[in-house]
């Protein structure tokens, strides 16, 4: 069996990523139950609204989700562990800060440890802290991003020569040949994140879905690398809006009020591109279609199996 599948108990190797303030139970259910790990992320939420996220998801499915702590963003990241093991969350994935302090409490409850890094350095210290699995995340990935901006494609080689732990490859991958390339780069896995937003699991504003489905290549930009805050999002009047005010000098404390999880709900919830953002990663322009998550990952598996008969015929050629 696949090393993420049977330390995660779950039918395919395709990880939800966490999705901060618009997480929801519907989403994560969803994919829990379509085979893969559903994800709850709790970004700035309150321990009361994460809880009632968790209660929801249990209602929904029986089979393994996670909750993802990104330790530096969430101010509640004790209470998030305790209701971890309150709840008995199988999966917790770590992120945006060290996961070493938590890793020990957790794994003596039982509690499966994911690490989400972006380098080499990064996985090693996960590595040797208890983890279970490394995301490795290269920065065509949504959202916020290391400010390293390394590439899935050289990050995922270097990093499962580097560890003996499964990897999983996140960043850029939206199909069955995303999937197949990341398992000859050495991983045993994927997290999708974008993907996830344009199927009919998803209950996201109609226009963010539509915004990622008729994207080209090049609509997603990224901002904030002028404050060391670096996040892709997709390119619309208030994506310009936020490089106009780099240009301008945008202090960090300004720019963390225009891209906070406020405004991400605005975009993402709401469809307002005028006064909010969406997440979006480089995928997007692959993205045509809109399935439920069960079609989504039986086309990702199929399309993978038909793409490695492909690549036999022309290396056995």
């Amino acid at each position: 069996m696949n090393d993420v599948c049977r330390v995660l108990q779950i039918r395919y190797p395709i990880i939800q990523g966490g999705m901060g303030n618009i997480s929801n139970a519907q989403l994560a259910s969803a994919v829990s139950e379509a085979g893969g790990l559903g994800t709850i992320g709790v970004g700035t939420m309150s321990p009361d609204e994460v809880e009632e996220i968790i209660i929801e998801t249990k209602r929904r499915t029986n089979r393994p989700f996670a909750l993802n702590i990104p330790i530096q963003v969430t101010p509640y990241v004790d209470e998030m562990v305790s209701l971890v093991l309150k709840h008995r969350v199988p999966v917790v994935s770590l992120s945006a800060g060290n996961p070493a302090p938590l890793i020990p409490r957790l794994t003596e409850q039982g509690v499966k440890i994911i690490v989400v890094t972006a380098s080499v350095k990064q996985a090693k210290k996960a590595e040797a802290a208890g983890a279970d699995i490394i995301v490795a995340e290269g920065y065509e990935a949504a959202g916020i991003n290391s400010t390293l901006e390394l590439t899935t494609m050289t990050l995922i080689p270097q990093i499962t020569s580097a560890v003996r732990i499964p990897v999983v490859a996140a960043g850029g991958i939206g199909d069955g040949r995303g999937l197949l390339a990341a398992f000859a780069l050495g991983a045993q896995g994927v997290q999708l994140g974008t993907r996830l937003i344009a199927t009919k699991d998803a209950p996201f504003h109609e226009a963010y879905k539509q915004l990622i489905t008729n994207a080209s290549e090049n609509e997603t930009v990224i901002v904030g690398r002028s404050v060391g805050r670096v996040r892709r999002i997709m390119r619309t009047p208030y994506a310009e809006k936020l490089l106009q005010y780099e240009k301008e000098g945008v202090p960090l404390e300004t720019f963390n009020e225009y891209t906070s999880e406020d405004r991400h709900r605005r975009g993402a919830l709401q469809g307002d591109f005028y006064e909010g953002f969406v997440n979006a990663g480089q995928i997007s322009g692959l993205i045509k279609d809109m399935p439920t998550v069960a079609e989504l990952f039986h086309q990702m598996m199929e399309e993978a199996k038909q793409q490695l008969h492909k690549l036999h015929t022309l290396l056995h050629s």
